[in-house]
């Protein structure tokens, strides 16, 4: 059976499709997914004019990845690249528009391992202390990083979650992750105390937007807030606080994973809470473990190296 002939756009259209329907992925995931294929598709019609995506040959992502090499794209960038093409490529051959298998035999480039900025404990109770109570939205953003810090979510995760998926009761909240997977994540007693004194103070003279009754983070217009909001709040709360760091809400995602690891929590289970896919992912946190335990040492024990007495200060009693 021959296969069928394609263009471009419609292609990208079912991939769409494909992903939404097929996969599950968010929509922040297949935006991430359409963005690298575009990119892939302006060098295959500008550089090796294809107008047809099911002519895609293996040399042509050989010589694609060149191109991303040489545009100083990072390592970690180029193979999630190389992971969107063979996607969209396995889309291809599942609608006949593609025959064999292009990037069967292309090497992905080996990630840059790098570990992710840490708050210390003090640095991440100095952030939240910082918050200003006196404006009318400080109860909302001290909740919100309350249970950034609590529960270790993503921004999406924290910007999407239900008020009726708070369980003041068994103290656990719910969330969607990545691929829709829901999960159950314990929540301390300051994160529910946050989030109790917020519906009082502030939401509770919120009238919430159609389709938002159940977001528990509001805006004043009764909206839930955008990643970018998370954002643009936790940085200038840093600033107030005076921690020079560079700080995002995925910097408490770290931090939070980190500190459990480092009173020694199960590995397994901050995975779980996490929701990491693979336990891979969470050993990342085992390296920041080791780094905090090796400072410690160098610190504190009386024969590390930066503990033992100078040789100078020992001649002199000799």
């Amino acid at each position: 059976m021959s296969r069928i002939k394609s263009n471009w756009k419609s292609t990208i259209n079912g991939y769409e499709t494909y992903l939404a329907l097929e996969r599950g992925l968010s929509s922040n995931s297949i935006a991430a997914y359409l963005r690298d294929i575009a990119k892939f598709r302006d060098f295959c019609t500008s550089q090796e004019s294809i107008a047809d995506p099911g002519l895609i040959q293996m040399a042509h992502i050989e010589r694609y990845m060149a191109f991303l090499f040489d545009e100083g794209i990072a390592r970690n960038s180029q193979a999630r690249m190389l992971s969107g093409i063979r996607s969209f490529c396995k889309y291809l051959r599942l609608e006949k528009i593609m025959e064999g298998d292009p990037v069967e035999l292309i090497e992905a480039p080996k990630p840059q391992r790098k570990l992710p900025d840490v708050l210390s404990v003090k640095e991440v109770s100095a952030i939240i202390d910082a918050v200003d109570l006196s404006r009318r939205e400080g109860v909302r953003n001290k909740a919100m990083l309350e249970v950034l810090y609590s529960c270790g979510l993503r921004v999406t995760e924290l910007c999407e979650l239900k008020l009726s998926k708070v369980n003041f009761v068994d103290k656990v909240i719910q969330v969607i992750g990545k691929g829709d997977k829901e999960r159950m994540i314990p929540i301390g007693s300051a994160a529910l105390e946050a989030i109790d004194d917020y519906l009082a103070q502030y939401r509770a003279d919120i009238i919430p937007m159609k389709g938002h009754e159940d977001i528990l983070f509001l805006g004043r217009q009764g909206r839930g807030l955008s990643r970018q909001m998370a954002f643009t709040m936790l940085r200038r709360v840093a600033i107030h606080a005076h921690v020079r760091k560079t700080i995002s809400p995925h910097t408490f995602r770290h931090s939070f994973a980190t500190h459990l690891l480092e009173a020694g929590a199960d590995l397994r289970a901050v995975q779980e809470m996490l929701g990491h896919a693979q336990i891979a992912t969470t050993e990342i946190y085992t390296h920041l473990d080791r780094r905090f335990l090796r400072s410690q040492i160098d610190q504190f024990h009386p024969r590390s190296d930066s503990e033992q007495e100078p040789a100078t200060e020992k001649a002199k009693r000799t």
